[in-house]
């Protein structure tokens, strides 16, 4: 695409009009000499919005068909504008069309572009203000992006399904507060990852179904007098319900200032973001020389430019900074909004920087992690000798003494007693002498070590949620399923 060099003055006094040789913005009626080239550098929004330039031209060609509908514009103008449309978004598409900043923004380059080859597209903005044309464009968009976002997502959550599958009889020690807690498999920390995403699945389709309502016909505050349909418009342009039905917003002031679109589908990246930075922090520690418990793949992955046995996890990095970037991009749009009277500001063109954005980070990160699980590998046996440490099994004794008819809070107290005997006798807790151990409680008996049998321990976690062998079997069954 051509570049935005901004002009020094923008001059005219009509519509799109040319005096000396320079345009004239659509709203110049009642103004004697152009904006600034500073204003035209703040004010122009063609830099970003450009990207809306196929749904501008979709919504562009509803309202033609819409004005046909009710006898407005005659069925020859109709389908020539459509036809000029279809022409510019094959330019747009081929990267030829010229997108001018002293026309400000992407719907009004499109217009004088129609304008010029299609008399009849000085009737095309009939019953039409670019408040409700651009929230209709964003409705568009985000419904895209939405289905774009959940595409990426199911690609993770079936690229963590496979590596979980792979990893199901890999146990590793499960942490709080980064110390060793209990034995879980490599499978099921994986899968809670899964079950993070796929409630982002749920948000990710909220956001669409807020957005499945169509604003256009509000015009810029108040509606219009003239006779539009605007279930005909909402019906063109899929506003639909699950059983077909056309659903148009019921408030014009809202329907024009409203963001919460916009918030919704930043929280809901931004909570994308969280989840996926998260599962990097696991991977970059579980990838360390002191963990040990995978290797990335060197696709995914950086060296040193001094150290050459460097193997550095920089894609997952790289995920855990970009998330910071989404947070922000909520943190904007709800500063932006929240000091706003109804109904449109100027302020509010600058809603779609930070969802392009959130938009773009997310697909990015979500793709590239979709793409690097598949090269992950387990290191069994580092796995295994960390998941050796007895005292991963403490509270499997505490269980034990309970099933001996110990309430629960005195049997804590007998095993932390074994414990600290432990790192007394500097002695492993599965390898205490029984003389030791007997003295701390008599509900101690000599079989109280079948309590480290890690197989049994893992295999007796057998109820919905936990980590037992069938449990995690079910799960990675329902979620290939699903």
């Amino acid at each position: 695409m051509n570049g935005l060099d901004l002009p020094k003055r923008a001059g005219g006094k009509t519509l799109f009009a040319m005096a000396e040789g320079k345009k004239q913005a659509t709203w110049g009626g009642r103004f004697s000499e152009g904006p600034a080239e500073l204003m035209l550098r703040i004010g122009e929004s063609v830099s970003f919005d450009q990207r809306l330039a196929p749904f501008d031209i979709q919504g562009s060609q509803a309202q033609a068909a819409m004005l046909a509908h009710v006898g407005i514009i005659t069925k020859e103008e109709r389908d020539a504008i459509k036809a000029g449309l279809d022409a510019i978004l094959a330019k747009v598409e081929a990267g030829e069309f010229t997108w001018d900043p002293v026309l400000e923004d992407v719907h009004m380059n499109i217009e004088q572009a129609l304008t010029q080859d299609v008399p009849a597209a000085a009737k095309l903005h009939t019953a039409r203000s670019r408040n409700d044309q651009v929230a209709t464009d964003m409705r568009l968009w985000f419904k895209f992006a939405c289905d774009e976002v959940d595409a990426s997502l199911a690609a993770v959550i079936a690229a963590l399904v496979d590596l979980a599958d792979k990893t199901q009889k890999v146990i590793i020690p499960g942490y709080t507060h980064l110390q060793r807690a209990q034995p879980v498999s490599m499978a099921h920390h994986l899968l809670a990852y899964v079950e993070m995403f796929a409630r982002d699945r749920t948000r990710i389709a909220a956001v669409k179904e807020q957005a499945n309502v169509c604003p256009l016909g509000s015009g810029a505050i108040a509606g219009t007098t003239l006779p539009i349909d605007r279930e005909f418009v909402a019906k063109e342009l899929g506003f639909v319900d699950a059983q077909g039905h056309p659903q148009v917003t019921q408030n014009s002031m809202d329907a024009v200032s409203d963001r919460d679109s916009f918030i919704q589908f930043a929280s809901a990246c931004a909570a994308i973001g969280v989840h996926l930075s998260r599962l990097s922090e696991d991977f970059i520690l579980w990838s360390s020389a002191e963990f040990g418990f995978v290797k990335l793949p060197d696709a995914f992955t950086t060296g040193s430019s001094l150290m050459p046995q460097k193997k550095n996890p920089d894609a997952f990095e790289l995920i855990r900074g970009k998330s910071a970037r989404l947070t922000g991009n909520l943190q904007m749009l709800l500063t932006m909004v929240k000091g706003l009277p109804l109904t449109y500001n100027r302020d509010l063109q600058e809603d779609k920087p930070p969802v392009f954005d959130s938009f773009d980070q997310t697909k990015l990160m979500l793709d590239c992690v979709a793409a690097c699980l598949p090269g992950v590998s387990a290191d069994t046996k580092r796995c295994a000798a960390t998941v050796a440490d007895p005292a991963l099994l403490a509270t499997d004794v505490v269980d034990y003494l309970v099933k001996k008819g110990v309430p629960f809070r005195e049997a804590h107290h007998v095993v932390g007693a074994l414990v600290g005997l432990s790192e007394t006798l500097d002695t492993p807790l599965n390898e205490l002498p029984f003389a030791e151990v007997a003295k701390i409680h008599d509900a101690l008996s000599e079989d109280w070590v079948q309590a480290f049998d890690l197989e049994k321990a893992l295999a007796a976690r057998d109820k919905p949620g936990m980590p037992g062998p069938d449990q995690v079997a079910a799960r990675i069954a329902h979620w290939r399923s699903a």
